[in-house]
Order: structure tokens, then sequence, then C-alpha cells
């Protein structure tokens, strides 16, 4: 899950960002509304937590312009305004939901993963495949019966191959699913993650890397491909 927050109180966007970092969403941060927009024609987010009563182009304004934009992102809408004349005000912009100042961080969390649900397709809780149980709700992963624990990164990376079914994911779409906008597809991020998560996972080797285009989630029995290189990845140096 991808989700930016827009606030212009600097200690406040980065309280939020790194809880929801902590478990394990990729979090983007804007100080005000244009650079909020900026950031959403050129990047795609799940939800975005937007803060009101923004300096410049007014929170209210911003939400008009995203949904005229016609995204998929859903809006959590954060102020301290908290009458129900404003509420129904800002819904009626076309905010999904919203939260008065001062929050609760568990009460934030539980909103955003429910957006988040709501803004992609309904897939099962529960990722089963190769002898892998991954269980979101939980953030529980399995091996063949044996629980493993892995970091934030390692999880979001193994869900993201999980949910492509089989599929080929390239680096630069684990970038986009798993890392923050500003991580570069040069960077070794994407190797080192999967290096501790393959072992982590264990033999048989279940993680293949396809030359030339990326990762799959294999069948758990088939020989492992070469290990990261030049050509693991897109043409374009993707990892």
């Amino acid at each position: 899950m991808r989700v930016l927050v827009v606030e212009d109180e600097e200690f406040l966007a980065e309280m939020i960002a790194e809880g929801l970092r902590r478990d394990a969403v990729a979090v983007d941060v804007a100080p005000d509304g244009r650079a909020a927009l900026e950031r959403l024609r050129f990047g795609a987010y799940d939800v975005m937590i937007l803060d009101r009563d923004l300096p410049g182009l007014h929170g209210d304004e911003v939400c008009r312009r995203v949904v005229a934009m016609r995204l998929l992102t859903r809006i959590l809408m954060l102020t301290a305004a908290g009458t129900v004349r404003d509420r129904v005000a800002g819904l009626g912009l076309g905010a999904d939901d919203y939260l008065t100042k001062p929050f609760a961080y568990d009460e934030l969390l539980a909103r955003v993963l429910a957006l988040g649900r709501r803004a992609r397709p309904a897939l099962p809780p529960v990722l089963e495949r190769a002898g892998l149980t991954l269980d979101t709700a939980r953030r529980q992963v399995c091996r063949d019966g044996r629980f493993l624990s892995l970091s934030r990164k390692e999880f979001a990376v193994l869900e993201t191959l999980l949910r492509a079914e089989g599929a080929v994911v390239s680096g630069e779409d684990l970038i986009e699913e798993v890392w923050e906008a500003d991580t570069s597809y040069r960077t070794n991020a994407v190797r080192v993650t999967l290096s501790k998560l393959r072992t982590k996972l264990g033999a048989p080797p279940v993680i293949e890397t396809v030359p030339g285009a990326g990762y799959r989630i294999g069948d758990g029995g088939s020989p492992q491909a070469p290990e990261d290189g030049p050509s693991a990845g897109t043409g374009s140096g993707t990892p």
C-alpha cells in the first residue's frame, strides 16, 4: 500500500509517516497542496491523508481536484474542524473518510488500511503459493508450517510477489509498491531485501530471478535462476 501524507505541520507529518512505515506502508510526504497534486500526477497512491487547513492551496480545493482527476486514490481528510457540519462538508467534497485532530494513531491506521482495501481489487486476506502462507491481517508468514520473522520490507516484497500469482514483477514495480517515491531503481534496496528474504525462506528456492525481466514466485522445486546481476530486472537497468 502507498500513502501520501499532505500536512504542513512537519512534526505531525513525520510522526504519521514513521508510524505507517513501521506498519509496512510506503509513505511519501507533501508539505502543501500544490506539492501533493504534483506527486499525484506522477505516482499512484492508494490513500491520501489530507490536512484540510493547508496554506496556499486549501485542502478543500486539493480534494476537489483529485476527485476531478478521477484517481483511484482514497481521501482521508484530517482536520481540527470536527463539527457535524464540517464533516458533512468534507465528505460532500468527495473525501472518503474524515478524522478530527487530535486523533489516536491506531484509529488513523485502521482507517487508512480500510480505505486501502477499498482502493484495490478485493483479494483474499491469506495468500498461498508454493508452500508459503502469508496472512495480511495478522502480518504472519509461514512456509510449510514454519513461521518466519520478516522485516517490514521483506514482508511487503513477498506480499507483492504473491499477489502477482506467479507472474513476473519487475524491479521498478517492486520499488513502486514497497519503497518511497525518492528511492531510485538504481539502488541496491531490492537486491539486498530479496537476498535476505531468500535466506529466511530457505530451501528449495522459491523466489526466481527472471533475467531481463524481474522476479516471481516459482513452484518451490525448480532450480534457482542465476543470482541477481546486471541482467536481473528490466532492460532499463531495474534491479
